[in-house]
């Protein structure tokens, strides 16, 4: 393996120097250029700071001298890497999350194959990277990014991921735990009371407690007034919980519990850092990671201020294998994910999705991402053939034949069109992507463990706490009734005017749909909504 050097804190990568390398300035396309030729690659010829993806081809031919680029303010207006299996996505993740990082833009890579942790680490200079590297005119130098790596609840190589379970929410959970809309909506009476009372939801002991108490003689009544807790609903939900236990999958949720804010941080060097989260090991519980992801996406909407327009994003989040958090999606998931995604460009924040084919995205989302990157297709069934024409319908019209474009890109080539500096689409272009310059494939196990222990965020998350939470609240509430034991443990929350009833609030306008509502307060700590239901608590 490459030498692989570890900077302070463990965040790895290469000594500063290496940083100081400058991105390419934009050359204009030679005149001898073919016509059509000229005219696409005029639209890549950005003056500003932009992202080189490669050279452009046109007749089967690749043409070094016109640069197919992406404007650097642009990429907080989204995109979408897609492809077939086998076709260079992870690669083109690669290349554009190594640009970001020189550029001094954080960038959040899933890491589900567990191949892309080498891109802390240099790259191997080879036949193929030397052929590719000439064909595209790019000056290529074995490079490491500063990285650091985290595991979803500690299983995998990586540093403790966890969320609390009042701050995944209901709308994120009745994903996970696959509940249908009415079982859904009493998650969220479920999460309504528990944040008046007092109770904090911590981990899932915590609100396997609450719902037993709701259902049972003492409990019923506080929710009487608003319809109850159904003893049906109670045992669908207890029972999604029980198996989402022995699944191993209770660890996810607890403390410390994940502040976001970790991912916007750059290295000592002035580099973006790059935070992959290491996935390899749960890769078989897609609707969980998928779904978590969604959640440290919704924490950093709720967290951010309005930045507006800014020269260069805060940071650009990709999801990768975007379908799983589609599938099995409820219509207020949906809801709140297409609003996140229109509303987080205004916060710095760029949203990468990466998938095989368009059509895994639904149309509201689609419609905001702004650059494409689109690897080959396949057409071998009526099915392919059917997701192929629709795919090339999603793009401006075209010098291309893109339907016999698309099945003929090779491995590394892809149909690239992004918005210009003034925001429109630039001109559909064939392009030979470059070659990323950390190493492509995953580093040791070893060397990643060692990392991920000399992080200086490894003894801040690496331990679980169990503090006292709703499960020992009620556990010893004794003969006390609920409200005298919430009164215990919080303040009285103030009576708003004209104050709507439970229902509208959690049900219709409520926890689903606003964008931040105080819902109740704790030893002076205030709990807010978002879009999807997520909390955070005020520091």
């Amino acid at each position: 393996m490459s030498e692989r050097r570890t900077a302070p804190g463990g965040v790895t990568g290469v000594p500063a120097g290496a940083a100081d390398r400058s991105m390419p300035e934009a050359k204009p396309a030679s005149a001898a250029l073919p016509q059509p030729a000229l005219e696409i690659a005029s639209g890549y010829a950005f003056t500003g700071p932009a992202l080189d993806l490669g050279a452009l081809l046109w007749d089967g031919v690749c043409l070094p001298d016109a640069q197919v680029r992406i404007p650097l303010p642009m990429l907080n207006r989204h995109g979408l890497v897609a492809g077939a299996t086998g076709t260079g996505k992870t690669k083109t993740l690669q290349l554009i999350a190594e640009q970001l990082s020189a550029q001094g833009v954080p960038v959040f890579l899933a890491d589900i194959k567990g191949d892309v942790s080498g891109i802390s680490a240099p790259g191997a200079r080879n036949e193929k990277v030397q052929a590719r590297a000439a064909d595209v005119h790019q000056e290529w130098v074995a490079t490491g990014f500063p990285a650091e790596f985290y595991a979803l609840g500690g299983i995998g190589h990586g540093i403790p991921v966890r969320a609390t379970v009042t701050s995944f929410g209901p709308v994120l959970l009745s994903k996970v735990l696959q509940l249908n809309q009415t079982q859904e909506q009493s998650l969220g009476l479920i999460f309504h009371y528990a944040d008046q009372k007092g109770l904090e939801l911590l981990d899932l002991k915590d609100l396997r407690a609450v719902v037993a108490f709701l259902t049972s003689d003492e409990g019923k009544a506080e929710l009487k007034n608003i319809g109850g807790l159904s003893t049906a609903t109670a045992g669908v939900i207890l029972r999604s919980l029980t198996a989402f236990e022995a699944q191993g999958m209770a660890d996810f949720f607890g403390e410390p519990e994940f502040d976001t804010a970790e991912l916007l941080r750059t290295a000592s060097d002035g580099r973006g850092l790059v935070s992959v989260l290491e996935l390899a090991a749960v890769q078989d519980r897609p609707r969980l990671f998928s779904t978590f992801l969604m959640w440290l996406l919704a924490d950093l909407f709720h967290d951010l201020p309005e930045v507006g327009d800014a020269d260069k994003p805060k940071l650009v989040f990709f999801f990768d294998e975007a379908h799983l958090l589609f599938n099995g999606a409820s219509k207020a998931f949906l809801d709140a994910l297409t609003q996140t995604v229109r509303l987080i460009r205004s916060k710095g924040v760029g949203v990468f999705f990466v998938t095989q084919t368009p059509k895994d995205v639904p149309a509201d989302v689609l419609g905001q991402l702004g650059n494409r990157i689109q690897h080959a297709l396949r057409a071998f069934t009526p099915d392919d053939q059917k997701a192929l024409r629709a795919t090339v319908k999603t793009f401006p019209d075209s010098a291309y034949d893109l339907e016999e474009l698309l099945t003929g890109l090779g491995t590394g080539e892809a149909v690239v069109t992004v918005l210009s500096e003034k925001g429109a689409p630039t001109p559909v272009a064939a392009t030979r992507l470059r070659a990323p310059e950390s190493l492509m494939g995953p580093v040791e196990a070893a060397a990643l463990d060692t990392a991920v222990k000399a992080s200086a965020l490894y003894g801040r998350y690496a331990q679980a706490v169990d503090r006292e939470s709703a499960y020992e609240k009620l556990s010893a509430r004794g003969a006390k009734g609920p409200d005298e034991m919430a009164d215990e443990v919080k303040a009285p929350a103030r009576k708003p005017k004209d104050d709507p009833s439970v229902v509208e609030q959690v049900v219709g306008s409520g926890v689903f749909k606003s964008l931040a509502r105080s819902l109740g307060t704790q030893l002076g700590r205030e709990i807010t909504r978002s879009i999807f239901g997520t909390a955070r608590r005020r520091r």
